[in-house]
């Protein structure tokens, strides 16, 4: 099995020139220019935070085969031509890790429920279920369509973003408006943190019980 890794650090907007039905999934054919260079059949890029596989390489173009899957859990699935992407390179070993892991596993989709633009940048809000805003705080990170931001603040429906004129023109935030689906990746280290949690609550319950049974079995009831 093979596994990328990316920082949510945006390389490039790309423009879909083409989705084709193909099986249960569709075909998605990428123009861009910055992602090709040194890129091979087989790697992986991050398409709107959705790590996928390059399965075709041409002039100023690549495509990717998204599963039915894929379509149904990001927004993929309303990809047409013309959509602007966001586009990231996994990294490689030599890479600096200027963003935060982000595996291009989106967890699921949210909705821009505001846009306040401003000369100084741009704040939006974005609406979630608790399953996955459980897992965003505060000054944590998040990817929003593949890009790493920061979190201002969270709440059991959603959290809000502010972002600054160089993030805005160098990915397809810029273009995000009310009632806009995008992918969310929540950060994999809550993932773990609740995981460790929930082991050791289990541990402390089995404890919990042993004691009880041996203290029944003491007193002869068992």
């Amino acid at each position: 099995m093979r596994y990328a890794v990316f920082t949510g650090l945006i390389e490039e907007i790309g423009s879909v020139t083409g989705v084709r039905k193909s099986g249960d999934g569709a075909i998605i054919h990428i123009r861009c220019a910055d992602v090709l260079q040194g890129t091979r059949i087989g790697d992986s890029i991050s398409i709107n935070g959705a790590c996928q596989t390059v399965t075709d390489i041409g002039d100023g173009f690549f495509s990717a085969f998204a599963s039915r899957v894929t379509l149904s859990v990001t927004t993929l699935g309303r990809f047409r031509q013309g959509t602007r992407v966001n586009l990231e390179r996994a990294l490689s070993p030599q890479s600096r890790l200027g963003g935060h892991i982000v595996q291009g596993h989106v967890d699921g989709k949210g909705i821009v429920s505001s846009v306040d633009r401003d000369s100084r940048g741009s704040s939006y809000a974005v609406s979630c279920g608790r399953e996955l805003s459980k897992y965003i705080v505060g000054k944590g990170s998040v990817a929003v369509d593949g890009i790493s931001l920061t979190v201002v603040s969270a709440h059991e429906r959603g959290f809000s973003l502010y972002l600054i004129p160089e993030s805005l023109d160098k990915t397809t935030a810029g273009d995000w408006k009310n009632g806009d689906e995008v992918n969310i990746e929540v950060d994999i280290l809550a993932k773990y943190v609740e995981k460790m949690l929930s082991v050791r609550d289990e541990n402390e319950t089995e404890a919990r019980d042993l004691i009880f049974k041996k203290k029944l079995i003491e007193e002869g009831f068992v």
